[in-house]
């Protein structure tokens, strides 16, 4: 096989297949990742306060913390979102070309760079919504979700670079 024969779709039908599959399963953790739950902080017993990534992000937005708005936004819901969509483009049946092949596995290899930054990015939330010199930190489901999600796309990110470079290499 050469370089201009690895399409995904056409090469492994199958597992293209099922890897659209995860990458619903992905999209759909990522979603309540991002608006469920993801901690409860509680403040001297009395003060009770749950966020999720956007409800953080909205209240940052809301008490004018630019760059941590700016931060989280952009690595926490835009990026795991735009790498799924590539992820999809790359097994998508519709994929032309080599070309298109390469350019998508050279956006994966750079978003690959930031694809725990977003996990991060979650603790930096933490601060971000002020702990307080007391505070109970209770962890929910939204986090789980979110984490699962960014498991799952890791994986299938490998199970991708797997198809188009794994095979050349045996």
């Amino acid at each position: 096989m050469n370089d201009e024969d690895i399409i995904i779709a056409r090469q492994y039908p199958g597992k293209a297949n099922q890897l659209r599959l995860l990458i619903a399963v992905a999209s759909i953790l990522l979603g309540v990742g991002l608006v469920a739950p993801i901690i409860t902080l509680e403040k001297f017993i009395l003060i009770e306060n749950t966020f999720s990534v956007v409800s953080g992000v909205i209240q940052l937005l809301k008490e004018g913390q630019w760059f941590l708005f700016f931060v989280i936004s952009c690595f926490s819901i835009v990026l795991p979102v735009l790498k799924l969509g590539v992820l999809y483009l790359l097994v998508a049946k519709r994929l032309s070309g080599t070309k298109r092949l390469h350019q998508y596995l050279h956006w994966m290899h750079l978003y690959g760079k930031w694809s725990m930054l977003d996990v991060f990015v979650v603790a930096i939330l933490v601060v971000a919504v002020k702990l307080g010199a007391i505070a109970h930190v209770e962890m929910r489901y939204g986090l789980y979700a979110f984490a699962a999600s960014v498991l799952l796309t890791m994986f299938i990110t490998a199970r991708i670079v797997f198809l188009t470079h794994g095979e050349r290499m045996q």
